[in-house]
């Protein structure tokens, strides 16, 4: 047992198990945007277009504040972006659980987004910062864990809130926001150190390069896919006549599974190339959408949606070694930016054509949506040449101090 723990969790600096618990926290009380759609729906008199369009917002938002917060962690400081952007969220939550009017719901769906996506680049960044690199792939694992064991205690427990009434949802996510906010506040120092920039270099820089773009449009694949299960999937099985609490056992499940198992996948998955286990991701994450069109009661939903879970559990740290390997020093938040962009587009294009394609296609959502996971599996294979001479040429210049600002 010794082994085993300081094999996976010792030895981690204490800034990263500050910035880890709290991003526990925040997903421990993660619980108005899961059933926001459902809100508009059974609260607020929309039909599943409409609240697919609303729920869609929060994508747009995050496009942009991804983006703002990837420059703003790299010229102002992980730290100092990190708490704007949870004061933000805090703020942000409580107008929801009190404004009725769609238009203005609307809106502030449009700032949850912003606010809530600036967390992603400076976090990742400070966590890198401070994380040796032999540390961060099991690092990035117990992350993409933290988020799962705050998923297996928010879905059942939201789902048992909404039975009851939407308001206190986005009261104990503002809470827990602002939890987050003080921990940050009075625990967590700022990780950023200067180093000489080319003045070329910028975002721009980072559009432009090719294989790191051609690795973040498959993730917005993978991600459009896992999205449909916490936008679209409440809906599908309301549809079925079950209840909101039905919806959070399955997730809760999903989330025990990955809470479970998922500190094994880096030794899983160890030695093997990054492209392959993620185009098996992308097959998994297939499989379990695809699953959903054949399923009408708890079990089968829930069977479905574990094939789904295990297709995340090992696209999570392939992902993380694949973003430290493509991304360069100096401009380190702005890749996670582009990175998490993947996110709010996400966000969008489920909610908004999962949205339309459930209410005029029905069943075959899932098949249509399962197909383009197909398609994602084969991306990523036929990457993989690019993106091994991509990682070569970095590694190569990283070596020599002098040209570790520079980007192929």
């Amino acid at each position: 047992m010794r082994g085993w723990w300081r094999a996976n969790i010792g030895g981690l600096p204490t800034t990263y198990w500050y910035l880890w618990a709290g991003l526990l926290i925040n997903k421990v009380g993660a619980f108005g945007i899961i059933f926001l759609s459902l809100y508009l729906v059974k609260a607020r008199g929309l039909d599943e277009s409409g609240a697919g369009l609303v729920v869609g917002m929060y994508g747009v938002g995050g496009a942009g504040g991804v983006l703002f917060s990837g420059v703003l962690a790299d010229r102002w400081g992980r730290r100092k972006t990190l708490m704007v952007s949870h004061l933000a969220t805090t703020i942000c939550m409580l107008g929801l659980a009190f404004v009725p009017w769609i238009p203005a719901i609307g809106a502030l769906t449009l700032l949850v987004g912003a606010a809530q996506s600036m967390v992603g680049p400076p976090l990742v960044a400070a966590m890198v910062d401070v994380v040796p690199q032999p540390d961060r792939t099991r690092a990035f694992s117990l992350e993409f864990w933290a988020i799962n064991v705050g998923t297996t205690v928010a879905a059942p427990l939201a789902g048992l809130l909404a039975d009851v009434g939407f308001t206190p949802l986005f009261l104990v996510e503002a809470g827990a926001t602002f939890g987050t906010l003080m921990i940050l506040a009075f625990k967590v120092p700022e990780t950023l150190v200067r180093r000489p920039v080319d003045r070329r270099e910028g975002l721009g820089t980072v559009l432009v390069d090719r294989p790191w773009m051609v690795f973040v449009g498959l993730t917005v694949v993978l991600a459009v896919l896992e999205t449909m299960t916490t936008r679209i999937l409440p809906l599908a099985m309301s549809h079925d006549g079950l209840r909101p609490s039905a919806f959070g056992f399955v997730m809760g499940c999903a989330g025990f599974m990955i809470v479970a198992g998922q500190l094994f996948m880096p030794r899983l998955i160890s030695g093997r190339r990054d492209t392959r286990v993620l185009a098996l991701a992308n097959l998994l994450v297939a499989a379990g959408i695809v699953g959903f069109a054949a399923s009408a009661v708890v079990p089968a939903y829930l069977g479905a949606a574990l094939v789904l879970t295990m297709g995340q559990m090992l696209a999570a740290p392939a992902n993380a070694t694949t973003i430290t390997d493509l991304s360069t020093m100096t401009l380190r938040a702005r890749y996670q930016a582009v990175f998490y962009l993947s996110f709010p587009l996400a966000n969008f294009i489920s909610p908004a054509l999962g949205g339309w394609s459930l209410q005029h296609l029905g069943d075959w959502t899932w098949l249509l949506f399962g197909a383009v996971g197909v398609l994602g599996a084969a991306g990523h294979l036929a990457a993989e040449p690019g993106r091994t001479r991509r990682i070569a040429v970095l590694r190569a210049r990283e070596a020599d101090p002098e040209a570790a600002c520079l980007t192929p």
